[in-house]
């Protein structure tokens, strides 16, 4: 009997070490951590991307140390990654791209002049869109933003300008969705 219940606890122990390794919003699953090249990064947290009540997105942002200040987020270079579900069918690859270039207007208070090459660059990557997709974006220091599309490597954006004008999308001062930002900063 006593073999039985120990084991039982065992089991337990585990199963909820391996709940508690996940995050769930709006139905998705997002791991709690992140390895972005040989750096394990943490879920620092995760929110849903809402226009017009309709859920269009989970999106989570992974960082070395938790911190609640997108805007410093955004200028760090250290490594970090952002993790987009896709969960609405009303996204497009139209419909994302007019979202991004809206974003790096709004990141970069509309001077997108310097980095126009680099965020062509990015958006040509994106050749279509479905529900279930995933796409990473993570950056690494001297190396660049890497996209990887349901875990495929689709492009490396290189510069520390262009990170700070991406990441400031969802972090920045005037973020494409303050819910999103606030569950992306663990305040959701």
């Amino acid at each position: 009997m006593k073999t039985t219940s120990a084991l039982i606890l065992i089991v337990a122990f585990f199963v909820s070490i391996s709940a508690s390794a996940q995050t769930k919003v709006a139905g998705v699953t997002v791991p709690n951590t992140f390895t972005a090249g040989s750096t394990t990064l943490v879920i620092n947290g995760a929110g849903l991307r809402e226009k017009y009540w309709f859920d269009l997105y989970v999106g989570a942002l992974y960082v070395q140390a938790k911190s609640s200040n997108g805007p410093e987020l955004a200028k760090l270079d250290k490594p970090m990654a952002v993790k987009l579900h896709i969960i609405s069918s009303k996204i497009t690859r139209d419909k994302m791209v007019d979202a991004i270039n809206e974003g790096f207007e709004k990141s970069t208070g509309g001077n997108t002049a310097p980095i126009n090459g680099k965020i062509k660059q990015l958006l040509d990557a994106f050749t279509s869109i479905s529900v279930g997709d995933v796409f990473d974006l993570v950056y690494e220091p001297g190396k660049g933003v890497s996209m990887y599309i349901n875990s495929k490597l689709a492009t490396t954006v290189t510069g520390l300008d262009f990170k700070k004008a991406l990441f400031g999308i969802w972090l920045g001062p005037d973020a494409v969705d303050d819910n999103l930002k606030k569950g992306m900063l663990g305040n959701g």
